[in-house]
């Protein structure tokens, strides 16, 4: 008899935990918390978020004051072409959160985003003084 080692690499074994995490419970998907950079400037905060496979139109960022909370969510395909046969599958939906509090407030109507190549970008404009105003007595 002949055996043949099988050899599975650290990738290998790290993809299979992470489908067994996510299909322990129902087959709901796993909510991962993406890695993010945060970096300051004079006038604002630019934040570069890594989604990979998620379309721009199952985005949402909240900001509410400080505080920016963005959530995500990738859809698996089921759809089978007719002949087809699908031999192994490991793709699967995925969600995505993750909130952080900024050192001050951001305007909303001056900031932007943009998602490219799975990294989504966030241009965040610090809120700026409120000019001083004079109060007329009545």
């Amino acid at each position: 008899m002949l055996l043949v080692p099988v050899a599975r690499s650290a990738s290998d074994l790290s993809r299979s935990i992470d489908r067994l995490f996510d299909n322990a419970f129902g087959g709901e998907p796993a909510l991962r918390s993406p890695s993010l950079d945060v970096a300051e400037t004079e006038g604002g905060y630019s934040v570069a978020i890594d989604l990979p496979g998620v379309a721009k139109d199952d985005v949402k960022i909240t900001i509410d004051g400080r505080h920016v909370s963005v959530t995500a969510q990738t859809q698996r395909e089921e759809t089978e072409k007719e002949g087809e046969r699908v031999i192994y599958r490991e793709r699967s939906s995925q969600s995505f959160a993750r909130s952080f509090t900024l050192p001050e407030e951001v305007d909303q109507d001056a900031s932007q985003a943009k998602l490219d190549s799975g990294v989504l970008s966030l241009t965040r404009a610090k809120k700026r003084a409120a000019a001083a105003r004079h109060l007329t007595i009545n």
